[in-house]
């Protein structure tokens, strides 16, 4: 089968590596019960009813003979830790299983400790792709964690979360924020005079201090996820200067007895009520950037700075 023509294959490979994906290992049981895998990232959802879920196996991959025609699978999607595990399995080791953690899941399928979530499948579907195969798996188990996802762009790994140790780093001038999104709705302190406020706090945590953002949202009685960095900022303005770093994050819901908390539309703002200029401007970068679903990073200070894009 020939090249479409008119596309450089290579210019091709190139443009796909501009989409931001997970990293998985894809595993299965060889005739003889050994296991078999390897590092994939062509891997996404299908369907909720059957649960179904994809891969894509090239035909000249060495696993391709035991994949398309194994009668179960695994998809382990790997923690932003186990950028090791995923160099072992894209590598030619022989006995890539011997230095890692795994079990079987309820398909009997291989899937490795430690990771972000798994799923165990059985065969569904093989669909015809060009020069892949598209292996649909109905799942049949699966488990997930708290632990931040390994991603991967343009040939290098994403990790999105910031380490509480870089967060330490920064010392006592540090002011640790959050956007916390319900729905196109972003979480608000209101305080005595009216002027709105994102929940902050000196240090990203522990849970015990009160005055760290972990501590904040537990008194305030609101369970976050933290998932990305979204800013960092030094604001001269402030006393002997100081680190701003905010994340976005997401909530169920809000406390009834918690009259200070307010969810505000993305499209319902009161900029006039948000008296810190820095916090404004952050915030309609988030409010351009979520309309756009195109997020990336700032880093300079309160006035001037440069968007990171999540890979450079």
């Amino acid at each position: 089968m020939t090249s479409t023509v008119g596309i450089d294959s290579k210019s091709f490979r190139q443009a796909l590596g501009a989409f931001p994906t997970g990293v998985t290992i894809v595993s299965t049981l060889q005739e003889d019960g050994q296991p078999r895998g390897f590092t994939a990232n062509s891997f996404t959802s299908v369907s909720l009813d059957p649960p179904l879920v994809l891969v894509c196996i090239g035909k000249t991959a060495s696993s391709y003979p035991v994949f398309s025609e194994a009668p179960h699978f695994s998809v382990t999607v790997l923690a932003e830790s186990q950028k090791d595990v995923s160099s072992l399995f894209a590598s030619k080791s022989p006995d890539k299983f011997s230095s890692a953690s795994w079990q079987r899941g309820p398909a009997g399928s291989p899937v490795i400790e430690g990771a972000a979530a798994w799923f165990d499948c059985r065969r569904h579907q093989v669909v015809d792709a060009g020069d892949h195969i598209i292996l649909i798996g109905e799942v049949v188990g699966f488990s997930h964690s708290n632990a931040s996802p390994l991603g991967y762009c343009r040939g290098a790994y994403l990790t999105f979360s910031l380490s509480q140790d870089a967060v330490a780093a920064a010392g006592h001038r540090t002011l640790v924020g959050a956007i916390l999104e319900k729905g196109r709705s972003i979480l608000f302190l209101e305080s005595a005079d009216g002027s709105l406020q994102l929940p902050t706090g000196n240090a990203l945590g522990p849970v015990s201090n009160d005055k760290s953002l972990h501590g904040v949202l537990r008194r305030l009685g609101i369970e976050a996820e933290l998932n990305f960095l979204f800013a960092v900022f030094e604001d001269p303005r402030a006393e002997a200067g100081s680190t701003s770093i905010y994340y976005r994050g997401s909530i169920d819901g809000v406390p009834a007895d918690e009259t200070r908390l307010r969810l505000v539309g993305l499209d319902e703002i009161p900029w006039d009520r948000i008296k810190d200029e820095a916090v404004r401007s952050m915030l309609g970068r988030f409010v351009r950037e979520q309309n756009e679903d195109t997020f990336g990073i700032y880093v300079g200070d309160a006035d001037h700075g440069t968007v990171k894009a999540l890979a450079s």
